[in-house]
């Protein structure tokens, strides 16, 4: 049971980072283009209360997040998130654009 509890933990952090660089950023930054900010931080808040519960835990899900494949994931989900934030942004500005010139006439 508390294996199966585990892993399903670990799959809760594997949209996550590691627990410094949670720590370092900010959820509300304008110029983020992280749809992995909320995810973060949750499971750095999920992780500390893990810890004080049961150290031995805690360590297995950092042993399991620090793993070559769920790093692989990782970089691999935030490449893809990363991409596809740029293209909204740029979406964003084209609707921008085609308020200013089509609806206000600017």
């Amino acid at each position: 049971m508390l294996q199966s509890r585990a892993l399903v933990i670990a799959l809760i952090l594997l949209l996550s980072t590691t627990l410094p660089e949670v720590q370092s950023k900010s959820i509300f930054e304008k110029d983020r283009r992280d749809f992995l900010a909320i995810p973060e931080t949750i499971a750095s808040y999920f992780y500390e209360a893990v810890n004080k519960v049961s150290p031995k835990v805690s360590q297995f899900l950092l042993d399991t997040i620090q793993s070559p494949t769920v790093i692989a994931a990782r970089q691999r989900f935030a490449k893809e998130a990363t991409k596809v934030s740029i293209m909204f942004e740029q979406l964003i500005e084209k609707i921008k654009n085609l308020w200013y010139t089509r609806v206000l006439g600017y």
